[in-house]
């Protein structure tokens, strides 16, 4: 039996991050061999893994791996179960090891739904890092993007990792604009790069949604159709008498009439509107509502129409900004991971907690 010295136990600790006496125990059981002793640790953090994995590990951090040549780039996204460890720096060390790899890999893109972890081959640090930090972590997510140059931006210590692809343009002025934009993607959240990328199905779904908000919200229909909206209320009795004699007292004023009409009465004016939707929906004082109401929702979610955030008159439009650096430049494609999008957070009910330790 060889003999377990306090210089072993340090190594191995220093090595694998486990307990001291994890580290004692694996030398007594693999007789002094390092090598053994870590896959034994491994073996038993394994075990330890399995049985946290029915935790929730919704926190963690985006990282960004760049090629050396600025053309392709890959954000990553790990996660952990608490915020606390994603401040740890060897989780961060190894959520950019992820990012990394994730760049070298062959693959443009792994998510949720796939084995990210065996796409980079890295269970065996995965599970070694489960072991050191205590709690569970998962690889989530990777994207990878090119173009004749990448710019990137990290958000929040980690919390929004961004990729904007460029084309028709390289220089360094290129580069700062591509750096801007994607603190402009991170910050403003765009869905698509200009408004011809939504579809045909998409723009109707969105005029649906506006008419129908429209028609839910009379106090915001045009003047002459509220009126008549009104007319037909006060006509054919849907109001009280009480509501028609605000209405009488207010309609000089109409800009504070929905102040003081009942819930009863602005319901009577949704049923009116939604049973006369065909007409109103014809005229075009309502079409020309409802067309800039998309106009500005499609403002709001295409990054070329959005207002640019670092504007000097707070007027020009990203894509205006862009054709101002370089008319060339194109962005080709954009890559936004906000951490835990999309994932079931842990409740935190420390009562709850306490309670069942003590059970």
């Amino acid at each position: 039996m060889a003999e377990i010295t306090a210089s072993m136990v340090k190594e191995l600790r220093e090595m694998t991050g486990a307990g001291m006496m994890d580290c004692k125990k694996a030398l007594n059981e693999t007789n002094g061999d390092m090598d053994a002793a870590v896959d034994f640790l491994r073996k038993s953090g394994a075990a330890k893994v399995e049985k946290k994995a029915n935790r929730i590990a919704a926190e963690g951090i985006a990282k960004i791996a760049v090629s050396a040549d600025c053309k392709t780039a890959v954000v990553a996204e790990v996660n952990s179960e608490t915020d606390f460890v994603a401040k740890n720096e060897t989780f961060q060390a190894f959520a950019q090891d992820v990012a990394d790899k994730a760049l070298a890999s062959s693959k443009d893109a792994a998510g949720d739904g796939e084995d990210v972890c065996s796409i980079l081959d890295m269970k065996a640090e995965l599970e070694e890092k489960t072991l050191t930090i205590g709690e569970k972590l998962s690889i989530r997510r990777f994207q990878k993007v090119s173009g004749d140059v990448v710019g990137s931006y990290i958000h929040g210590g980690g919390r929004i990792g961004v990729l904007v692809a460029g084309e028709g343009a390289s220089d360094d002025a290129v580069k700062e604009a591509l750096k801007n934009v994607a603190m402009q993607v991170a910050a403003m959240n765009p869905q698509y790069i200009q408004r011809s990328d939504i579809s045909d199905e998409e723009l109707a779904k969105l005029r649906e949604i506006t008419v129908e908000s429209a028609l839910n919200d009379p106090a915001s229909l045009p003047k002459p159709i509220l009126n008549k909206l009104i007319d037909k209320a006060v006509g054919d009795k849907k109001w009280s008498d009480e509501d028609t004699a605000v209405y009488e007292e207010k309609k000089s004023n109409m800009n504070f009439l929905f102040n003081f009409l009942s819930e009863a009465a602005k319901a009577a004016l949704v049923e009116l509107a939604f049973a006369d939707k065909e007409q109103i929906v014809g005229d075009k004082i309502f079409t020309g509502l409802v067309e800039g109401r998309i106009s500005k929702q499609i403002k709001e979610i295409s990054l070329l129409d959005q207002v640019y955030v670092k504007a000097e008159d707070g007027k020009q439009t990203v894509g205006q900004y862009l054709a101002s650096v370089n008319k060339e430049l194109k962005i080709a494609k954009m890559i936004r991971f906000e951490v835990g999008e999309g994932m079931e957070k842990k409740s935190e009910d420390f009562a709850a907690e306490v309670a069942a330790q003590l059970g």
